[in-house]
């Protein structure tokens, strides 16, 4: 593992320094640049003394690899890795019925921090990904992710079917989203120990991953586009669940 790496953008680096501030290694802030946010963060750092350096914009822009960078960028400690036996920990600990996210071969960073964005939102109690064949928790998606990539767990599994059948058999109900299944997530039950599994644009869930599934839904498409971008996707269908799971208390 990398002993440090870059996090940019303001609800990142404000979210990570109000949780972890000694994670923090330096921050590069834009030289001249007078905003609220950004000095809430200079002066948490500079009570933890931690390195600070004002900087031109195009140090930034070139240390964000052209990415929007808010006039911030910090070099920290890495996120620690969650593994399988953190996921059990996670279901063990929690005091209501587990709500999971499964992304099977997203690999864009900006949907997988859109998506964490989204279930930090909804409630939920980990996001969980292949460690091959899908996007990691890079710079662009914690910056997408405004914050929750800090704390919603991230788990990388080595391998997915078996992961969903070691939850099944917590009694946690698998449910795979897919064009062409015989019901929407409207008409389904979507209520106790539940994980949602969301596949890739285009291709969807890989094969064994659907076999897996206890159940297959769908969202009603009634224009003329055949699907949703995934992070709307998962937007719709966690806000449903939410949606479900509280009239059912």
């Amino acid at each position: 593992m990398s002993k440090s790496e870059l996090i940019f953008g303001l609800h990142a680096a404000e979210s990570l320094i109000e949780s972890a501030p000694h994670r923090f290694i330096e921050i590069f802030c834009l030289k001249g640049r007078n905003d609220d946010r950004l000095n809430k963060i200079i002066s948490i750092a500079r009570k933890h003394g931690i390195s600070i350096q004002f900087t031109q914009r195009k140090t930034l822009d070139d240390k964000a690899k052209g990415e929007q960078h808010q006039g911030i960028v910090a070099r920290v400690q890495p996120t620690p890795a969650l593994t399988e036996n953190d996921l059990d920990a996670i279901l063990k600990q929690s005091n209501k019925p587990a709500f999971l996210l499964i992304l099977d071969g997203v690999t864009d960073p900006h949907n997988i921090g859109a998506c964490l964005r989204t279930a930090d939102a909804a409630g939920v109690d980990a996001v969980i990904v292949p460690k091959d064949k899908s996007g990691s928790l890079t710079a662009v998606a914690k910056k997408v992710a405004c914050g929750a990539a800090e704390v919603v767990p991230f788990i990388q599994v080595t391998n997915l079917a078996r992961t969903l059948r070691d939850i099944q058999q917590q009694g946690v109900w698998v449910v795979g989203t897919a064009g062409e299944a015989t019901q929407t997530l409207y008409q389904a039950k979507l209520t106790g120990p539940m994980a949602l599994v969301m596949g890739a644009e285009g291709s969807g869930m890989r094969r064994l991953t659907r076999e897996t599934c206890d159940e297959l839904i769908s969202i009603p498409m009634s224009g003329s586009v055949s699907s949703l971008n995934v992070s709307v996707a998962t937007g719709v269908t966690l806000f449903e669940m939410v949606r479900q799971r509280q009239a059912a208390k």
